[in-house]
């Protein structure tokens, strides 16, 4: 099969050539664009009216002096620490005359003589740190202390407000209050929008963000055809309706939950949870209040009544590794499943990095260890064991849950069970006798301390015991406090990430002193405050992004923005960005008229490289070798493929899909070869161009009819007359390598397990598979 598609395997790569040299040039333009602007400071230059100390202050000492004068006792120098304002206010303890600060007084202030000074052996940063601080950085201390040097908790410790919309110059752009915030920023930064895109490139970058599928022929057409005011307006909402809304936004929330078909670890034995995989496609339809959805997966067991659906919910929690190994020791393993809940947690809700005061304080952010194993107490009364089962163990961990054929009938009519036998899935269920919980020393699971409660670290928001009761149902309520200042923030800016390939905040799993900044905090502030106002929505919220002007924008990008702004933080365009892993695989069935479009269900084997369980696997159990599903199942969404953790799905793979492993709140976005040759020689992708082929061959139309179509239904636009005649030479030439050689025409065609329609003509048909396996190639294809 190597030798039909050299031709289209030498035009790709020419073509993979040219597009990484063009990244890598782009690459060394950002690198240097950006190091101007850092030393110039040319994106920060105006002197804001008030110095804030979040915003303008901390990131300069956070990067030049809290290395000698921050949290870290182990390193700080001169008995000085600036990181608090208690600290920074007080008597020097070298010299109890001089303070490092003094609100209103730059001249009293030793901060402001150490780092204006010209004596090299008193300038602060030290000459050898080979850092300095600008000019621009130097007035915005002055300025700050001339205003009183005020210290403020960190931004994201501060419950949002409503801010007041900025007023814009031009008033006709925005489309809703997204574009006000933005467009004042772009306005700031020199920078203006670009116009709208245009209609087909608009359909399908909206069709793929909201359901994960590339835009049907029907409705190209339809929307082309419509010449309304809000014809955008209503193909969103037809979007919104569909099913396939709730897978894709079911995506990337498997990845923070850390779903798999199987429990990790060497034995890596079957794990059957793919209905919880079908509640959260559900609850996503049914637009479940957020809400809702974090209070049922924490704790939809102890809610009063609690229905079948609500403990499955909590299935979330139970879906980190499990050992079926011998020999482990039970407790280690039981608090490894508890800490991985408390990770998971603090990650998937609160954006911080709570992992890091498993063993000591945190250094950064103000969490204490025993403000970890205060969290950690919530987690810690569900009745496990370390190690339960065997490898071959038919049945779930408890505490679990049956799902029988009655249930599905009556009450879980959406987990897609086609066959009679019950499944059993994992939940959460707390003990009836409470479990303490100790502080661990070095985070050892057997050097138990102190012991604590369930409470949340107060400088979030004081866990009120009155409140809220002591497990996960007061945990839950406490995230949903209106006062909480970072349960709608971190979502929103999930979402945000989900639509323009960055967060709003870039560091979504971060929002502590580490984290970066907010490019838009008013912005956030606002999405938040309107979010948790309007019942936790999130189609509102997934809408009202979509229907902004920021959304709607093109994508092409000029010198003068590459310049100004290389990452495109201020969104003066619109990004481009490669598809998902899953929704690679989604768009080449879609458009080839293969895709299984089904809900939910088991998870599916396709094809795979023979031998890779095989040398991976401990030789244990029905995982031990790969066993390919047949027929429809070969067909499935790429979000249903079946993910053994020691073995991810290999092209997938290749395009940075997640082996859930651990919660995982944004995926990597590379660029390989490896990527080129999956799209290449991938079988579905081959199939793919097969099917399609012969599907157009039946059709009676000419051969300029047939690319055009496939064009459209790949591309999902109309294709230029340049394009096409560039296409059509490439279908007649490889038809006439094919009628010369016509047993190589077979070899192509023997592709895949579908059926083959009767074409008479097999030359011409190799030669329009050729012709459509180029056009899966091209980077158009797989970007928004």
């Amino acid at each position: 099969m190597v030798q039909p598609i050299r031709n289209v395997i030498q035009w790709v790569v020419r073509f993979r050539l040219a597009l990484l040299t063009g990244i890598a040039l782009t690459s060394l333009l950002t690198a240097c664009f950006f190091t101007t602007n850092r030393n110039t400071g040319s994106v920060t230059m105006t002197m804001p009216d008030e110095v804030d100390y979040n915003f303008h202050i901390r990131p300069i000492l956070s990067d030049n002096c809290f290395m000698c004068h921050g949290p870290d006792a182990n390193k700080r120098e001169a008995n000085l620490r600036l990181d608090t304002e208690a600290d920074a206010y007080a008597a020097l303890k070298e010299n109890p005359k001089m303070h490092a600060l003094v609100p209103g007084d730059p001249l009293k202030s030793a901060i402001w003589l150490r780092i204006t000074t010209k004596d090299t052996a008193d300038v602060m940063p030290p000459v050898n740190s080979n850092l300095k601080l600008t000019e621009h950085q130097i007035a915005l201390i002055e300025k700050w202390i001339k205003q009183g040097a005020k210290y403020k908790p960190h931004w994201a410790f501060i419950a949002p407000q409503t801010p007041k919309l900025p007023e814009v110059d031009d008033e006709d752009w925005p489309r809703n209050e997204i574009d006000h915030f933005t467009l004042a920023k772009m306005t700031e930064m020199g920078l203006e929008p670009n116009p709208e895109s245009d209609k087909e490139r608009l359909l399908k970058r909206v069709s793929l963000d909201i359901t994960g599928l590339p835009p049907s022929l029907d409705l190209q057409k339809r929307f082309l055809a419509d010449k309304s005011e809000n014809a955008y307006e209503k193909v969103v909402d037809e979007l919104l309706k569909s099913p396939h809304y709730g897978e894709k936004m079911a995506l990337q929330w498997l990845d923070v939950a850390r779903y798999a078909d199987s429990h990790g670890y060497q034995d890596d034995g079957l794990r059957t949870m793919w209905p919880w995989r079908d509640w959260v496609i559900h609850a996503f339809n049914q637009n479940y209040g957020y809400d809702k959805f974090l209070t049922w997966q924490l704790a939809g067991d102890l809610l009063p009544k609690a229905t079948k659906e609500m403990m499955l919910a909590t299935g979330f929690n139970r879906n980190h590794k499990i050992t079926q190994e011998g020999g482990v020791i039970d407790e280690e393993y039981r608090i490894e499943y508890v800490t991985d809940r408390t990770n998971t947690f603090g990650k998937t809700f609160l954006a911080l990095t709570y992992e890091c005061a498993k063993c000591h304080d945190h250094k950064y952010d103000p969490i204490l260890q025993k403000d970890y194993y205060s969290t950690f107490a919530f987690f810690n009364q569900v009745p496990e064991k370390g190690l339960f089962g065997t490898i071959d163990a038919s049945f779930a961990d408890p505490p679990n849950m049956k799902i029988s054929s009655q249930d599905v009938k009556d009450i879980l009519r959406f987990v897609n069970k086609k066959d009679t036998a019950s499944v059993m899935v994992m939940v959460m269920k707390d003990a009836d006798t409470l479990r303490k919980t100790h502080i661990l020393s070095r985070g050892n699971y057997d050097q138990p301390s102190e012991i604590v409660s369930a409470a949340m670290p107060t400088f979030i928001m004081p866990f009120d015991k009155k409140k809220y009761p002591q497990n996960r149902l007061g945990l839950a309520r406490w995230m949903t406090d209106p006062k909480n200042p970072l349960t709608a923030r971190v979502f929103v800016n999930r979402v945000w990430q989900e639509f323009f390939g960055r967060g709003i905040v870039k560091t979504v799993g971060d929002f502590g002193m580490q984290g970066e900044l907010p490019s838009h905090p008013e912005l956030l502030d606002w999405l938040a405050v309107d979010f948790r106002t309007h019942n936790w929505d999130m189609k509102r919220l997934v809408k009202q992004i979509v229907t902004s002007a920021t959304y709607r924008q093109s994508a092409q990008i000029t010198k003068d923005k590459l310049a100004k702004d290389p990452e495109n933080v201020f969104l003066s365009h619109a990004p481009r960005l490669r598809l998902p892993a899953e929704l690679v695989r989604d768009l080449v069935l879609t458009s080839s008229g293969l895709l299984n479009p089904e809900i939910g269900g088991p998870s599916v084997k396709p094809y795979q490289p023979k031998g890779l369980w095989e040398v991976a696997t401990s030789g244990r159990g029905s995982l031990a070798r790969y066993v390919q599903d047949h027929g429809t199942a070969l067909y499935r969404r790429g979000m249903y493929v079946f993910i053994k953790r020691t073995v991810p799905p290999p092209s997938m793979l290749m395009f940075d899909a997640s082996n859930r492993d651990q919660c995982e709140v944004k995926r990597s976005r590379t660029n390989t070869p490896l990527q080129a040759l999956v799209m290449l020689n991938d079988p579905m992708v081959l199939e793919s161009a097969r099917v399609l082929a012969e599907k157009l061959m039946v059709e009676k139309t000419s051969a300029d009819q047939k690319i055009e179509k496939a064009f459209r239904q790949i591309l999902c636009r109309t294709p230029k007359d340049k394009e096409l005649k560039v296409l059509q030479k490439y279908f007649a030439d490889e038809k006439t390598t094919f009628s010369s050689t016509p047993k190589k025409a077979e070899n192509l065609l023997a592709v895949g397990e579908t059926p083959h329609a009767t074409v008479a003509d097999k030359p011409a048909t190799a030669a329009l598979m050729q012709t459509l396996l180029m056009l899966y190639n091209l980077e158009e294809t797989i970007m928004l």
